[in-house]
C-alpha cells in the first residue's frame, strides 16, 4: 500500500525557521513537517502519520484488521533504538512498553479529537469546563452565558466534542477580555501573529476571537456596566464633587476623563470614573463644557454637583465657569471650581529645578548604568557602606518626575564620594562626563537643601489617606512662606533668588484663586485645620458669618425637618403625655439654644484635632455630637484639592498610566479605561444582562489543569 504524500503547508503558516529541528519529523528521512494548526481540520484516519514508522509492518498482499492499538500507534513514532515512542504532534516520549490506554489518554488531554479515531471514548479524559455566566437577577433555572456569535472550528468527529471545545474557547476568550482590560491593552494585541502561534502550539484547535469581535464585546460590556453605574449613583444621598483630567493619544486625539467623588454614609471615601470623552477640535472651553454636561445629564447628577477641580488649563476653566453660570441661573445650590493644587505645586517645583537640570541629567545617566549592572551596583552598595553614606535600594528611581529628580539630588548629597569612586573604577563603561564639577556639586547641594520642604510636602500629600482642601491649603501656605523667605534672604545666591521669586508668585496666584467662601467652608470642616491653621487669605469674619448662614439655611433644618416643627406630645416616664404648656416651653428652650449657639459654633470652639488624625474616622465618631454639621461635612469634605491622584503626578507610577493612555486606539480607549475603573471599584463585569463569573472561570481552569497534571500520561512524563 502506497503512503500518501505528506502535507507541507506548516512552515509557511507557523513561520518557524528551518534550523528549528524540534518541529520536523524525528526520523532521519527529513520528511516535511505537518502544520499543527491545520490538524483539527483534517480527518486523522485518512492521514497516514505512521508512514515513516518502520516498526509497524504493513502487508500489502493481506491487509489486516485495524485494532485499537494500531490506531493509537498511528500517532506515535518508534525511535531507532526501539525503546521509546514519540508523539508526532508534540514530541512527548513514552516507553515502548507503555500501554496503549496511556497513549490514548495523551491524545485526549493534549490533542482533543484524535482519541475519537476508533469511535470509542478514552477513559479518564480531562474534564471539560461548563458555562460560567450567571444572571444578575435571581433565576429559577440556570441561564447559559450569552456568547458573541462565532464560527466554531470544524472538529474531526462527533458534535458533543465540538460543543465542549467551543465552550472551552469561549472561556479562554473571556479570560483574555479581562486581561486586555486590566492591562489597558487594545484588542488588536490578540491579533499579533506570534501570540496566536503560541496558543496554537499549546493546542492546535484553539480558536481566538477576531480583533473586531473583542472590540464589539468590550463595547457591549461597557454599555451594560455603564447602566449599572447610573443606577448605583441614583441611590447615593450625598452631594458629588467631580474632577477633570486631560491627555492626548498617539492618534493626536484629545481626551477628557470625568471622575466623581463622594463620602458614603459609613464615612468611607468613594470615587468612580464616569466616562472618557473625546473632545472635538478646537478642544476649547465650549467643546469641554458640552462634553461635560452630556455626562452629568446621562447620570442625572447635574443638580447634585458641588464642585469641579480642573487641571489649570484655560479651556477647563472656561468650561467650569460656564457650568457655574448655568447652575447658578437654575438656583440649584452652591457650586465652585478650583485649580489642581498638585499641578500647581509641580509647576512651582519645575521652576526651582531649572538651574539644576544639567547636573540632574548627568546623575540620571549614572543611575541608569547602576540599575543596568548588578556588578556596578554591588560595588556602589559596598562603597556606601564603607563610607557610611546610607543604604540604597535598587533599582533607584530615575523617573523624570519629581520623585526621580529629587532622588538624583539626594544621591549626590548623601553618596557623592561613592558615586565618584564608582565612575573612576568603571571609566571604560561609565563616561567621564558623568563626573560633576565642584560648581555642579555646590549647586546640587544648595538646591537639595532648598527643595527638601517641597519633597516632604509632596510625600505627605501622596501618602495622606484623604488630602482635603484644608490640608492642601495648609501645605501650600507653607510652600509660599519657604519660597518667599529664600527670595528675600541675602544669603541666597542670585540664581536661587530669581527662581524663588517666580515660585512665590505662582503660589500666591494659586491661593488667590482658591480664596473664597466655598473653600473656606471646606477647610474649616477639616477638624485638623478649623480656623487656626487656615491661610491668612481665608481668615475673614465675613467668611465665617457666611459659613454660619449657609449652615443654618441648608443643613440646620432641611435635613432634619422633624426637629424644626412643633413638638408632638411625648410620653413621660409614667406613660402619660406632657402638657401643651410643656410642649411650648421645650420649643422655646430649643429655639433659644439654637439662637445662642449652633453646631458650627460649638465645633469651631473646640481645639483642632492632631494632624495625623483620620478625618473621616473623626467625623464618624463625632457625627452623633454634630448630627446636622456632619451632613454638611460629608458634602464639603468630598471636594477635591487635586484633579489627579498626587502619586500619579509626582511619582513614576504616572509614567505607566500615561504610556497606557497614549497607546490606546480611539475605538477602544473609552471602553477599556472605564471598564477597568469600574471593576476596580467593585462593579460586576457584565455582558448585556449577564454577569461573567470570573471566579468560576478560574476554578474551572484550575480543575482542568489539575486533571491534566494527574493524568497517567502526565505521570509517565514526570517519571522520565
Amino acid at each position: 500500500m502506497n503512503s500518501p504524500s505528506p502535507v507541507t503547508v506548516g512552515v509557511s503558516y507557523m513561520e518557524w525557521g528551518d534550523n528549528n529541528n524540534h518541529y520536523k519529523t524525528y526520523k532521519g528521512d527529513q520528511k516535511p513537517m505537518m502544520d499543527v494548526a491545520l490538524i483539527s481540520n483534517m480527518d486523522p484516519v485518512n492521514i497516514d502519520l505512521s508512514s515513516s514508522d518502520k516498526s509497524v509492518p504493513v502487508n500489502p498482499q493481506k491487509p489486516r484488521k485495524k485494532t485499537m492499538t494500531s490506531v493509537f500507534l498511528k500517532f506515535f513514532e518508534t525511535a531507532t533504538d526501539g525503546k521509546t515512542r514519540k508523539c508526532k504532534f508534540c514530541g512527548q516520549s513514552y516507553s515502548i512498553a507503555t500501554a496503549t490506554g496511556n497513549l490514548g489518554r495523551h491524545l485526549a488531554n493534549r490533542h482533543p479529537g484524535y482519541d475519537k479515531s476508533t469511535g470509542e471514548a478514552v477513559n479518564n479524559a480531562a474534564p471539560r469546563p461548563t458555562a460560567v455566566a450567571k444572571k444578575s437577577q435571581p433565576q429559577t433555572q440556570p441561564q447559559p452565558q450569552p456568547q458573541p456569535q462565532s464560527q466554531p472550528q470544524p472538529q474531526p468527529q462527533s458534535q458533543p466534542q465540538v460543543k465542549a471545545n467551543r465552550v472551552d474557547y469561549d472561556h479562554l476568550n473571556w479570560l483574555l477580555i479581562r486581561w486586555l482590560v486590566l492591562a489597558s491593552l487594545p484588542p488588536s494585541t490578540l491579533e499579533e501573529k506570534w501570540l496566536v502561534n503560541s496558543y496554537k502550539f499549546l493546542n492546535p484547535s484553539i480558536q481566538l476571537w477576531s480583533g473586531d469581535k473583542y472590540k464589539n464585546v468590550l463595547g457591549e460590556v461597557f454599555r451594560s456596566m455603564k447602566e449599572d453605574v447610573k443606577a448605583m449613583l441614583e441611590h447615593i444621598s450625598s452631594k458629588f464633587s467631580i474632577t477633570l483630567d486631560f491627555w492626548t493619544s498617539f492618534e493626536q486625539i484629545f481626551y477628557m476623563s470625568v471622575t466623581c467623588h463622594w463620602i458614603d454614609e459609613n464615612w468611607c471615601f468613594q470615587k468612580l470614573l464616569l466616562d472618557i470623552l473625546y473632545i472635538p477640535y478646537p478642544c476649547g472651553g465650549a467643546e469641554i463644557y458640552r462634553s461635560l454636561i452630556k455626562v452629568l445629564k446621562f447620570y442625572n447628577i447635574e443638580n447634585r454637583i458641588m464642585s469641579c477641580t480642573h487641571d489649570n488649563s484655560q479651556g477647563a476653566m472656561q468650561a467650569c465657569h460656564t457650568l457655574k453660570e448655568n447652575l447658578d441661573g437654575q438656583k440649584i445650590g452652591p457650586f465652585c471650581y478650583i485649580p489642581c493644587a498638585a499641578r500647581t505645586l509641580n509647576s512651582i517645583i519645575d521652576d526651582g529645578l531649572k538651574s539644576a537640570k544639567k547636573a540632574i541629567s548627568k546623575i540620571r545617566e549614572f543611575v541608569m548604568e547602576l540599575n543596568a549592572s548588578s556588578v556596578i551596583s554591588e560595588d556602589f552598595v559596598q562603597l556606601t557602606a564603607a563610607y557610611q553614606e546610607g543604604s540604597w535600594k535598587f533599582p533607584l528611581d530615575f523617573t523624570t518626575r519629581w520623585s526621580g529628580n529629587y532622588q538624583m539630588l539626594d544621591l549626590v548629597c548623601k553618596a557623592g564620594k561613592s558615586m565618584g569612586d564608582v565612575i573612576g573604577k568603571y571609566d571604560e563603561i561609565l563616561d567621564s562626563r558623568m563626573l560633576l564639577s565642584s560648581a555642579d556639586k555646590s549647586l546640587v547641594n544648595i538646591m537639595h537643601q532648598y527643595l527638601e520642604p517641597f519633597y516632604k510636602t509632596t510625600n505627605n500629600i501622596c501618602t495622606t489617606k484623604v488630602p482635603t482642601v484644608g490640608l492642601v491649603l495648609f501645605f501650600m501656605d507653607h510652600i509660599l512662606e519657604t519660597s518667599a523667605t529664600s527670595s528675600e534672604s541675602r544669603h541666597s545666591p542670585e540664581w536661587l533668588k530669581s527662581a524663588a521669586e517666580g515660585m512665590t508668585e505662582k503660589a500666591k496666584n494659586y491661593i488667590s484663586q482658591v480664596s473664597n467662601i466655598f473653600t473656606y467652608m471646606t477647610a474649616i470642616l477639616d477638624p485638623r485645620i478649623k480656623g487656626e491653621l487656615i491661610p491668612e487669605g481665608l481668615t475673614s469674619e465675613n467668611f465665617l458669618d457666611e459659613a454660619r448662614t449657609h449652615f443654618m439655611r441648608n443643613y440646620s433644618t432641611s435635613h432634619f425637618p422633624s426637629m424644626s416643627s412643633g413638638y408632638n406630645a411625648q410620653e413621660t416616664e409614667d406613660g402619660g403625655s406632657v402638657s401643651f404648656a410643656e410642649e411650648i416651653a421645650r420649643k422655646k428652650r430649643r429655639a433659644s439654644m439654637n439662637s445662642a449657639t449652633d453646631e458650627l459654633t460649638q465645633y469651631l470652639a473646640e481645639a483642632p484635632a492632631p494632624i495625623p488624625t483620620d478625618v473621616l474616622e473623626w467625623w464618624k465618631v463625632n457625627s452623633t455630637r454634630y448630627p446636622r454639621l456632619s451632613v454638611m461635612a460629608r458634602d464639603f469634605l468630598a471636594v477635591q484639592a487635586t484633579s489627579v491622584v498626587p502619586e500619579e503626578l509626582f511619582c513614576g507610577k504616572g509614567d505607566e498610566i500615561e504610556k497606557q493612555r497614549f497607546c490606546l486606539a480611539h475605538d477602544s480607549a473609552q471602553a477599556i479605561l472605564c471598564i477597568k475603573s469600574w471593576i476596580q471599584a467593585g462593579i460586576k463585569f457584565k455582558f448585556k444582562s449577564t454577569e461573567i463569573d470570573y471566579e468560576r472561570l478560574m476554578e474551572l481552569a484550575a480543575t482542568s489543569a489539575a486533571a491534566t497534571d494527574n493524568s497517567p500520561a502526565s505521570s509517565d512524563k514526570k517519571q522520565k
